[in-house]
């Protein structure tokens, strides 16, 4: 079963117009994406969809593979879906192309699950919340699971929400000990402490699902929070969230570009050419 990862670039964003061609420590921010993308061992092809000709100039310039999709694409996802079409592989993974340092291996456990659970329509990554401003940021989307590990929520407000623990206390996290309620025992134990997870931007998607998630109605709550993932919960389809120890900085504005590319240079892989 073929593996393929599709790359949704759009040119025009309001805040950042043209940033997936943002330099970022000498390269377009869409080749650090397909770069670190093409080297996931699972995967058996790489392509970027977009609608504007230069990013495809720009991919095939580095050597990469990019198609023009329909200016009419109401979203990613419907990119992603456009460029699948036309391939033969059983498992799509979408790689969002503002996420410059995605690790190849969150791209590999993705394929991986979906390759071994075809009955799992879908599935994205998660990774603990690391700060109480990130837990704040509406731009840092947050997701609570079952104990599954399947979502139950996505959310740019800040959950789950810890009543009587001070949110936000801890990275949101909810204290070990609790005010004692009216009648309640001092001595009863202390509530366990939810985890506060981040929701990362790749997704994964079974074939026959992602071209039927495309053509699903728009939903309330989608809409709301402008959180594409959710009209899949709103129409009933489960999303399994597999844990990852690796964070990522997605590229809204030039100051997240300058946040990735000091990471870079802190971390060598600027200057060793990764």
């Amino acid at each position: 079963m073929a593996v393929l990862a599709v790359i949704p670039a759009r040119y025009g964003s309001r805040r950042f117009p043209g940033k997936p061609l943002a330099d970022i420590a000498g390269k377009p921010m869409i080749r650090h994406v397909y770069e670190r993308t093409k080297s996931a061992e699972r995967v058996d092809e790489v392509v970027v969809a977009t609608d504007d000709p230069r990013i495809v100039e720009a991919v095939e310039r580095f050597g990469g593979t990019a198609v023009l999709t329909s200016p009419a694409a109401a979203s990613g996802t419907d990119r992603v879906a456009e460029a699948a079409r036309s391939r033969e592989a059983e498992v799509i993974i979408n790689v969002q192309g503002d996420e410059p340092l995605v690790d190849p291996s969150m791209v590999e456990a993705l394929a991986a699950y979906l390759l071994a659970h075809p009955a799992v329509p879908m599935a994205s990554l998660m990774t603990p919340l690391a700060s109480d401003d990130a837990l704040a940021n509406p731009n840092v989307v947050k997701v609570v699971v079952d104990r599954d590990g399947f979502a139950l929520y996505f959310s740019r407000s800040p959950i789950p929400y810890v009543r009587g623990a001070g949110q936000g206390a801890g990275g949101g996290r909810a204290s070990s000990t609790s005010d004692t309620a009216p009648g309640r025992s001092a001595s009863l134990a202390p509530r366990p402490s939810p985890r506060v997870w981040k929701h990362l931007g790749l997704y994964g998607y079974q074939r026959h699902f992602l071209f039927q998630f495309a053509h699903l109605e728009p939903t309330p709550l989608a809409e709301a929070e402008q959180l594409e993932q959710l009209r899949a919960l709103e129409h009933g389809f489960r999303i399994k969230l597999l844990e990852t120890a690796h964070d990522t900085i997605g590229v809204d504005t030039p100051e997240d570009a300058r946040r990735v590319e000091q990471r870079l240079y802190a971390t060598g892989a600027a200057r060793a050419g990764k």
